[in-house]
């Protein structure tokens, strides 16, 4: 069977058809860190094959993470966790391949279903006894048991994921100040003393799950993961919604002490009377009637069933399904998290194939993600040969889209120009003064008037042809702060250029000096000190320009600075005095985002966002980019960040969750004070987003894209792209765009979410550093400009991704 291809990342952009000997044969879901593969054995077992992205794998702490996670599964490889089948975790891409279970985490089965009956808790409870008494008797400690972690098998629990366990034998230790777990499921131990941490940490989370199990919730529940590790070391939790039998033991695996909670052995022998009696076929709800894409019934959908509903073997349990007020992924960045994905795509052919969801249906179709049905290994091979069918048909119709004409000549103020367009050719440049040995020394770039300005470490400003790519002027790489300065060579800068009547506006390589540079020339025409203009910048002490990049933002016709006082402060661009400032109560060092333009409903605005002390709520204030007079100001629930203005000029924001999920969109309307909430059919990880008259477009850090009609209230599509950490998204009417971290630029149909093409990576991916970060495309007229962690800058005609 043909392998399923997607569009990733590096040699992830094109999946690879084999981990070892086995032929991988669709993906069952992506994470941050790896992919996990339906795969089989030579004997026809399935198995969840998680091979790791190609960035982490030449990370020598991640390689030694992810061979400890091996181990630690091999050592406790038996009846109640996935079994492994092999492993190769000095391969070039570490792989680790396990049987296939199928069945719901039980993350989603309380999501769908609600809490548990008490029959089912009791069973559960006894299940993941056992289970963790044959665990803690290979002498591995888990620390990340979770509702995610827990697949409800036809023969009982199985417990996965052993991405942070750790033997007790092991070498290697916890580092001092760095948390690992899931906060509302780790124990009082890890929060004091993570070093110290025994098996009765696990036993504690097992108390913890039961009352997810039993509630929807974890016993601890904050949008603020401070509060919640201070309510796990001295609140306790409300057992009352527990089975009576229950509470007593519940309430012993709850102790704040480690020694004062039963072993698994003893909660064995408590609950042996049921262990026998354990039925998980009550866990299992009953098959549903879905479409198939031709129009077909059948018993479940193919294409989603692929990657939503089937199970998976260790570490590839559905994190995304479950909402951020029920579970927090861990804490620590570097353990492989290769988390199921609503939908996923077995598509054969093009490289450029990718899984998508169109949610477009009537009020009572059954979205794809209460999807129910459980593939069995005998039908699994005719739903991974119906999803190829439709990938295919998906691809054709794509191959047939007609493109508007209309755009070919229009400036980026949408004005006909004639010759303009048709001189244009896609072109590529190395700046000068960056170099495509800076490794991670991506150029931030800006278009205005004919012009690309972009800017790189040891680069202030340069400035190309927007035709040609020929370059105008480019300073030789320098220190522009002067001989005495400190700049951190590693450092990477935070914002674009930006043009503002003659001058080039730019920061200096240390983020503490704005420079005003000549259009033309590209000479220096005023530097001055962010200190001068009060106590404005950042607050940090590093002296990196990442330190102002919440706090200084380009307006059209304004410098906007968020002080660290709590007030913002406006520049005239021409004369470079202040000309407006405007206190803002709160939290000090408010963050700044500026949307809209002069040519918008309600032209630029500038919001800042001050988010409380606690993590509840976050404080919006509204100011006019070029007077400062304040519009509106409102308090949202939770932590929001803006992200754009709709067709209205009405704000938009999302809502990120303890563990850095986006669940929802928030449309603020100014002119009542109301807030229409758009939820998300998944959360997605870490998103960056924008908005486009009125969609708004998110990009999770898995590599998931997604759309949202914000006046109909509802999410329209989403597809899997397996580009982990990409850029922010830019859109207009018919595409959405965004680059990976290897420098390719990609493009998806607006309307429904299908690739329609990418250009070829730029070189950072053959060096052994990950970028930092990827910058946010450009458009400008039928242009794209991006930029390359090799230090170049290119452009392509929007009109035709296809062959880029």
């Amino acid at each position: 069977m043909a392998p399923q291809r997607s569009i990733g990342t590096g040699t992830d952009a094109k999946s690879p058809e084999f981990a070892g000997r086995y032929r991988l044969e669709a993906r069952l879901g992506s994470g941050g860190m790896g992919v996990v593969h339906l795969a089989r054995s030579d004997s026809g077992l399935n198995l969840a094959v998680k091979v790791v992205h190609t960035e982490f794998a030449r990370d020598p702490e991640f390689r030694r993470r992810f061979r400890q996670e091996v181990t630690a599964a091999r050592r406790v490889s038996g009846a109640f966790t996935a079994p492994v089948v092999d492993a190769d975790p000095d391969a070039e891409r570490p792989w680790m391949a396990t049987l296939y279970i199928p069945g719901p985490t039980l993350a989603e089965q309380v999501k769908r279903n609600g809490p548990l009956a008490p029959a089912m808790l009791r069973r559960l409870m006894a299940g993941l006894a056992e289970a963790l008494r044959d665990i803690h008797r290979a002498g591995v400690v888990h620390r990340d048991l979770k509702p995610s972690n827990v697949l409800l098998a036809d023969d009982g629990p199985k417990v996965i994921d052993f991405g942070i366990s750790r033997p007790k034998d092991s070498e290697l230790r916890t580092e001092t100040g760095k948390l690992i777990g899931s906060p509302p499921y780790m124990a009082p131990e890890q929060f004091r003393r993570p070093r110290e941490v025994g098996p009765a940490a696990d036993i504690f989370a097992l108390g913890s799950l039961m009352v997810h199990a039993a509630t929807g919730k974890a016993p601890w529940d904050s949008d603020s993961p401070y509060l919640v590790a201070y309510q796990v070391v001295h609140d306790e939790a409300d057992l009352s919604a527990l089975p009576e039998s229950l509470v007593p033991l519940v309430e012993a695996c709850l102790s704040k002490d480690p020694e004062h909670r039963p072993t698994a052995d003893e909660l064995m022998s408590d609950l042996r009377g049921i262990a026998a009696s354990y039925d998980t076929q009550a866990f299992i709800p009953a098959q549903r009637t879905a479409r198939h894409p031709d129009g077909g019934s059948g018993s479940w959908s193919p294409v989603e069933d692929a990657g939503a509903e089937a199970g998976a073997g260790a570490g590839a349990h559905s994190g995304g399904t479950e909402s951020s007020r029920t579970e927090s992924p861990r804490t620590d960045s570097s353990s492989t998290d290769s988390s199921r994905t609503g939908n996923s795509s077995t598509g054969k052919g093009s490289s450029r194939d990718a899984s998508r969801t169109d949610d477009s249906r009537t009020d009572d179709a059954e979205p794809p993600s209460v999807n129910t049905a459980h593939p069995t290994p005998r039908n699994r091979k005719a739903i991974v040969l119906s999803a190829i069918a439709a990938a295919v048909a998906a691809c054709a119709v794509a191959g047939s889209l007609l493109w508007p004409g209309g755009e070919k000549n229009q400036t980026a103020d949408g004005r006909p120009v004639g010759g303009e367009r048709a001189a244009f050719e896609p072109w590529h440049e190395d700046l000068p003064g960056g170099s495509a040995d800076a490794l991670g020394a991506t150029p931030l770039c800006s278009y205005a008037e004919g012009a690309v300005y972009c800017t790189q470490p040891g680069l202030p400003g340069a400035a190309l042809d927007s035709l040609t790519g020929k370059l105008r002027w480019g300073p030789e790489a320098k220190n522009p702060s002067g001989p005495d300065a400190t700049a951190d060579a590693g450092s990477t800068p935070v914002l674009a250029p930006r043009l503002m009547g003659s001058l080039v506006y730019t920061l200096s390589e240390d983020g503490r000096t704005l420079l005003a540079l000549d259009r033309d020339t590209g000479q220096e025409r005023r530097a001055t000190a962010l200190s001068s203009y009060g106590d404005s910048g950042a607050t940090g002490s590093s002296g990196s320009s990442a330190s102002y990049g919440t706090s200084l933002r380009f307006a059209s016709g304004t410098v906007v600075l968020g002080g660290a006082d709590g007030t913002v402060t406006g520049i005239d661009p021409v004369t470079g005095k202040q000309r407006w400032r405007q206190p803002v109560a709160g939290q000090l060092a408010p963050a700044l985002s500026l949307f809209g333009d002069s040519q918008s409903a309600g032209g630029e605005v500038v919001f800042v966002a001050r988010q409380s002390r606690d993590g509840l709520s976050t404080r919006v204030t509204a100011l006019d980019a070029r007077s400062g007079d304040p519009r509106w100001e409102h308090p949202f629930a939770g932590v929001v960040r803006p992200i754009g203005v709709d067709a209205k000029g009405e704000a938009v924001l999302m809502r990120i969750g303890t563990d850095g999920r986006t669940d929802e969109l928030v449309r603020y309307r100014s002119a009542d004070r109301s807030e229409q909430r758009v939820r998300l059919r998944l959360p997605v990880d870490e998103a960056t987003a924008a908005v486009h008259g009125d969609r708004a477009y998110l990009v999770a850090s898995g590599g998931a894209v997604v759309a949202v009609d914000l006046a109909a209230g509802r999410q329209v599509w989403r597809t899997e792209t397996a580009v982990s950490e990409g850029s922010a998204p830019v859109a207009d009417a018919g595409q959405v765009y965004f680059s990976a971290p290897d420098g390719r630029l990609l493009a998806l149909a607006a309307d429904d979410g299908h690739p329609l093409g990418q250009t070829r990576a730029r070189g950072a991916l053959a060096t052994d550093r990950v970028v930092a970060r990827v910058p946010t495309p450009v458009l400008a007229g039928g242009q794209v400009y991006a930029s390359a962690p090799d230090g170049s800058v290119f452009a392509v005609n929007k009109a035709n991704p296809a062959v880029w």
